[in-house]
């Protein structure tokens, strides 16, 4: 049963990323207290993944946001135990975590058909309650979408990344000279011969102090981590935010988004990643690339000369760094088959794992289930 409510949301243009909804379980069924018989119990809340589902569809489809599950039947003499209240699903995209009002986390919907019981409904009359129903649980849930991708392009402001996005698939985000174009999350797929499609996420751009939540540092930073690999964006030729801010060359830049991802959360640090040095086609970027490869190669060399506060604990391994041009194409097909074989690559070691993890697991089954007949013999 859906019936009316108010609602928050915060959205990047008509990209919404957050819903605040009222939830409530349906209250318990009256109990018969003569013949003793048990009021139905309320009906529960649930959210509920569906992969064709927004959240811009949900506010849409249910503008007030008030889900309120089923009452439970009450007992009658030709009933003397009642039904339970009609269940309340609300349909969520997946990718969604579930959190109270206090911001703890109820769970998280990964797949399709996953649900999470976030209201239950209230006990019907007994006669622990003096025959008389409970109310339903009430509470205010935020579903926060961490958009899923394959790869999540990491980057400053104007290092070239809704160029690149445009370049390697269909997708057409703004883009200009100035910072700040990208002002809501863009997304693309990439489209193989063999009918392959990896989606790729352009999200608004980091600033030094992201992880402090500064320019749209939260914004961005809980997106990354839902997408399954990174893939660093950075302009051979540095980076100036504006006449206030320090110029900072190739090889800081890295440094500096490493350490924003560090800062905000190390296990981001984790994921597979690649490089992209964009902009080859400015004078004097192969001599800058090489130095460039050379910091990379060897960053001991070379970190004692920044500030502490610039490095990160640890440096980011890349598995592949690719030069590229998104003006010229240079190097996109490259990066397209890179960015390819390393998710093909991440993906047999996870099938490989869970194989290995199922077959443990059935060893370990077998050898209880053979081992309980001798020891029933050895109590004999």
């Amino acid at each position: 049963m859906v019936r009316c409510g108010c609602a928050l949301y915060r959205k990047y243009g008509k990209f919404i990323d957050n819903l605040r909804l009222f939830t409530r379980g349906g209250s318990g069924g009256m109990g018969f207290p003569r013949l003793g018989g048990e009021g139905g119990k309320g009906g529960d809340v649930w959210v509920v993944a569906h992969q064709k589902m927004t959240l811009k569809q949900l506010k849409e489809k249910y503008p007030q946001k008030r889900f309120v599950a089923g009452e439970g039947a009450n007992s009658r003499v030709s009933a003397l135990k009642g039904c339970k209240g009609k269940d309340c699903e609300i349909p969520a995209p997946v990718g969604i975590s579930v959190t109270d009002e206090n911001g703890k986390i109820i769970g998280e919907l990964n797949k399709e058909q996953d649900r999470i019981l976030v209201a239950e409904g209230g006990l019907g009359g007994k006669f622990l309650t003096n025959f008389l129903p409970l109310k339903g649980q009430r509470r205010i849930i935020h579903l926060d979408l961490k958009l899923i991708a394959d790869v999540g392009l990491v980057g400053f402001p104007n290092a070239g990344k809704s160029s690149l996005l445009s370049k390697i698939s269909h997708a057409k985000p703004a883009v200009a000279d100035y910072a700040f174009t990208t002002l809501q999350p863009e997304l693309g797929k990439i489209m193989y011969k063999d009918f392959k499609q990896i989606l790729v996420a352009d999200l608004p751009g980091l600033i030094e102090g992201a992880h402090e939540n500064k320019g749209m540092g939260h914004k961005f930073l809980k997106h990354v981590e839902r997408t399954k690999q990174l893939l660093f964006v950075v302009d051979i030729s540095g980076f100036q935010l504006s006449s206030r801010t320090p110029y900072r060359t190739a090889f800081e830049t890295v440094l500096l988004l490493t350490k924003e991802l560090e800062l905000y959360n190390e296990e981001l640090q984790g994921k597979p990643a690649l490089l992209a040095v964009n902009k080859m086609d400015l004078p004097d970027s192969q001599n800058k690339f090489h130095e460039l490869m050379n910091q990379l190669q060897n960053p001991k060399d070379f970190l004692h000369l920044f500030q502490d506060k610039m490095t990160p604990k640890r440096t980011m391994e890349f598995e592949h760094i690719i030069p590229i041009s998104a003006i010229t194409g240079e190097g996109i097909d490259e990066l397209k088959n890179c960015i390819r074989k390393s998710l093909d690559e991440h993906a047999d070691q996870e099938n490989d794992a869970f194989h290995k993890k199922q077959l443990l697991n059935l060893q370990i089954s077998n050898t209880v289930s053979h081992s309980e007949p001798l020891s029933r013999n050895a109590v004999n």
